[in-house]
């Protein structure tokens, strides 16, 4: 979906109306409304469940180590020095994988695996082997699986690019988030362009054809001069696909985030301007707008399912591959099988406790219902197709029938024969468009619990998951 060469500049008015916080519908309900009690034993019930039909897997593998803590992360992630404490990580994933495998039996077929942390490569090389051949011995990747995983550019080297591909990855995620300096010094990341440069050089020297960067808007010292020389430097670098997230300014969970100077944000207006020179300046490269906050070369899978309308999102992101089933492992992580939601503990201490006590280590979850079925297709067509048909509208519409009437006003979506199509200034607020579906939303459905009402979640990132504040403010 292309964008226009130019977005009209907005009314204060229109944008101190949608600034409000919001999910960013990885899942529907978000993690905050799950409602099941489950317990290690009742997951147990679920994957037995699953392993009598023969419906393709996604699977997600979180690995949360960080040589450093950057101040902006919203990442489940551990800062260690030592190996012994990431082997011992793996002998309880190894743990956690073989009571899976108890449940679904083994050689269930994967359409799609992604790594991400933390800083997956961070491992060392006989690690990331290890881990690797965890999954493949339990595992059947189909013909064409996409095997992606996270990196982090200063740490790749030859080797461990060679490693990786050997395995059979196949697509990488570089986190860039901002190359200037000043705004490195910011967030603790400094990662200087040269290096990211290099990276994205051996990336295709070492035969990765399938090369994200993940970009972010609304960090401390950033203006929109200084961020359209990152995008102009990431476009130079020509990638396959961009993520463009916004910051998440969430200290009481994430308290690192507390060295963060507030004083040096951008207010609201200058953060929507930001997200604006992305659109404009990676469309006029070529780029496709897919959904939220993707990019991609029209040649790339995720723009062609967009074309297609196969585009699918989960909780690793926008996704070409719609796996019946995601299956979530490692601390924090997410899955979605069975008509559940589950997700594992998100503290490593306990994680690691529960399974040393041969139990899974599950501490959230949510049966869905037939309404939430029914609205999750709504929401998730509307994200990923910038439309909302009449047909998808659930029982008891009126609150979404006022809602649209003033977006239709406000010119964020037209009326058309069969629902409302999402105009180019209202991809802006998307996720504002999507709210009104939202029943766990309350009366009010323009409006969502307030900054307090976070948690740990999602995408962030192409593919996060588990790691970042599912509500956040909406620009």
């Amino acid at each position: 979906m292309a964008a226009p060469s130019s977005l009209v500049d907005l009314p204060r008015t229109l944008v101190d109306r949608y600034d409000v916080p919001g999910p960013r519908y990885t899942s529907y309900p978000s993690v905050l409304h799950w409602q099941t009690p489950l317990d290690g034993a009742g997951y147990r019930d679920v994957l037995r469940a699953v392993a009598r039909d023969d419906e393709p897997l996604a699977l997600y593998v979180h690995l949360p180590f960080c040589a450093s803590r950057c101040t902006y992360c919203g990442c489940n992630a551990t800062v260690t020095q030592h190996p012994h404490v990431v082997n011992a990580y793996l002998d309880r994933l190894d743990h956690e994988l073989s009571m899976i495998e108890a449940e679904m039996g083994n050689g269930r077929r994967v359409q799609q695996m992604h790594w991400g942390g933390g800083t997956p490569n961070f491992l060392s090389e006989p690690q990331l082997v290890r881990a690797f051949a965890m999954l493949a011995t339990r595992f059947a990747f189909a013909d064409g699986a996409e095997l992606s995983i996270e990196a982090d550019p200063r740490l790749v080297t030859r080797a461990q690019l060679r490693w990786l591909r050997g395995l059979g990855f196949t697509r990488l995620s570089y986190g860039v988030q901002d190359l200037d300096g000043d705004v490195q010094q910011a967030i603790g990341r400094i990662q200087p362009e040269s290096v990211v440069r290099a990276a994205c050089e051996l990336a295709r020297e070492e035969g990765f054809t399938a090369l994200n960067l993940d970009v972010m808007y609304g960090l401390p010292r950033q203006s929109p001069a200084s961020f359209t020389r990152t995008i102009d430097s990431v476009l130079a670098l020509a990638p396959e696909r961009v993520a463009c997230f916004g910051y998440a300014h969430v200290p009481w969970q994430r308290p690192h985030q507390k060295r963060i100077d507030t004083r040096a944000m951008p207010s609201s207006a200058t953060r929507l301007d930001l997200l604006r020179l992305a659109v404009e300046r990676f469309t006029a490269a070529g780029y496709e707008w897919l959904g939220l906050d993707h990019f991609a070369r029209p040649d790339d899978p995720l723009a062609v399912a967009a074309r297609e309308r196969r585009l699918h999102r989960n909780f690793m992101g926008y996704t070409t591959m719609p796996a019946t089933h995601l299956l979530g492992v490692g601390v924090s992580a997410i899955g979605d099988l069975g008509g559940y939601y589950v997700q594992n503990s998100a503290k490593l201490g306990e994680w690691q406790r529960t399974l040393d006590a041969g139990a899974l280590p599950i501490v959230r979850a949510h049966r869905l219902s037939v309404e939430d079925i029914a609205r999750r297709a709504a929401i998730h067509h509307l994200m990923c197709n910038c439309e909302l048909p009449f047909d998808l509208l659930p029982d008891g519409a009126a609150p979404v029938l006022a809602a649209y009437a003033q977006f239709v006003e406000d010119g964020l979506a037209e009326r058309t024969s069969d629902g409302w199509r999402v105009t180019p200034l209202g991809r802006l607020f998307l996720r504002n468009l999507a709210m009104p579906l939202d029943a766990y939303l309350g009366r009010d459905a323009m409006r969502v619990p307030g900054d307090d009402a976070t948690e740990d979640d999602e995408e962030a990132v192409a593919g996060l998951v588990a790691v970042t504040p599912r509500y956040s403010r909406t620009l």
